[in-house]
């Protein structure tokens, strides 16, 4: 079977994240800048090589100031830790129907860590340009301060300001290579 390489389609995917915050709501935010490149054997993706980086200086939240903070030492010190990385090393079936887990390299500042996400795999189809697409939506939690993100502050009251957990989603469409 002939080795297959697909880049991602930026205008149709999309990187995203929700923490609790004061334990009563969620904070969400989305990076901007990110790449996702794969090469699989014909069109399946059980196999894949994967390689996933993340601008951490391209965090948005829709609010400038916590960006600012979020992007500090305090967080993912995004001058020093240029990139986020997931890099795939195992892939489970869950179903018949192409969801899967994936378990990988996930490497944020200085740390690198297994981690666990579950893969839902959309299929492949034929764009009305020529062009072969396949398409996924990633989820999974992390622990933020196993990677060092350790800002933590208490209200007065005793309440926790951030949760440790964070949950991520992501959605990507990847374009076949000619």
């Amino acid at each position: 079977m002939a080795t297959v390489n697909w880049t991602m389609d930026p205008a149709h995917s999309e990187v995203e994240f929700k923490i609790r915050h004061l334990m009563i709501s969620n904070v969400t935010g989305q990076f901007t800048k990110f790449n996702l490149e794969a090469e699989t054997e014909g069109e399946d993706f059980t196999k894949a090589k994967v390689t996933f980086t993340v601008d951490a200086a391209s965090i948005d939240t829709g609010n400038e100031q916590r960006d600012q903070h979020l992007k500090s030492a305090d967080f993912f010190e995004a001058e020093k830790f240029p990139k986020i990385t997931f890099i795939p090393t195992k892939y489970v079936s869950v179903d018949n129907d192409g969801s899967y887990e994936v378990t990988g390299n996930l490497t944020i500042r200085d740390v690198t860590r297994p981690e666990k996400m579950e893969v839902e795999f959309g299929g492949v189809v034929k764009d009305p340009w020529g062009n072969t697409r396949a398409g996924f939506t990633v989820t999974g939690k992390i622990n933020r301060k196993e990677f060092g993100l350790q800002w933590h502050a208490v209200t007065e009251t005793g309440g926790i300001m951030l949760s440790d957990d964070v949950r991520l989603h992501a959605n990507f469409e990847l374009i076949k290579k000619a």
